[in-house]
C-alpha cells in the first residue's frame, strides 16, 4: 500500500499537538518540520474534516486534537489524508479475453482478490492497533534527549 506523503506530515504534526496544551498555527507546524504550509494545510483539513483536530480562531489560535491522543488511530489519520478506500479494486479480469469465464460462474471473488482483501483487512488492523498516543510515546524513547519536551519549549517560544 503506497501513502501520500501528507500522510506523513499529518501523523507528524498529530503526535507534536500532544506535547502542547494550547492551539498550534499551521504555519508553525509547517515550519517546525520544513515542510510546505500550503500542502501542510491541506492535510490538516482533512484532519478537520475526519473530526481528529479542530482550528481556533483568533490571535492565539491553530489546530488542537478533537479526542485524547489515545482514541485517535493512526487508520483514522491515514484515512482521513488518504481516504478510506481499499488499496485493490478487483475489476473482474477473469471475465474477460477469448477464455473469460461468464459472470454467473463467478459466485466468489477470485483467489487474486481474497488474497489483497486479506491483505488490506490486516494493513488496516495494524494501523487501527496503534494510536497517536503510541506514537508520541515512542517518539520520546527513540530519542537521547527530550524530544517532545523540545517540541514544546519551541512551540511556546
Amino acid at each position: 500500500m503506497k501513502m501520500s506523503g501528507g500522510v506523513e506530515w499529518a501523523l507528524h504534526c498529530c503526535v507534536v499537538l500532544t506535547a502542547v496544551d494550547h492551539p498550534v498555527p499551521a504555519a508553525q507546524l509547517a515550519e517546525l518540520h520544513d515542510v510546505s504550509a500550503s500542502y501542510l494545510a491541506k492535510q490538516l483539513q482533512g484532519l478537520s474534516r475526519a473530526g481528529l483536530v479542530r482550528s481556533v480562531q483568533g490571535h492565539a489560535g491553530g489546530y488542537v486534537l478533537t479526542r485524547a491522543p489515545a482514541e485517535i488511530t493512526v487508520l483514522d489519520v491515514v484515512e482521513a489524508v488518504d481516504g478510506a478506500r481499499p488499496a485493490f479494486t478487483c475489476t473482474e479480469i477473469r471475465q474477460r479475453g477469448p477464455l473469460a469465464v461468464s459472470p454467473e460462474a463467478c459466485t466468489r471473488p477470485c483467489a487474486i482478490s481474497r488474497a489483497m482483501s486479506a491483505a488490506d483487512r490486516a494493513w488496516r488492523e495494524a494501523l487501527r492497533e496503534v494510536t497517536i498516543a503510541d506514537l508520541a510515546h515512542q517518539v520520546g524513547e527513540d530519542y537521547e534527549v527530550d524530544a517532545l519536551g523540545g517540541i514544546r519549549r519551541w512551540l511556546s517560544a
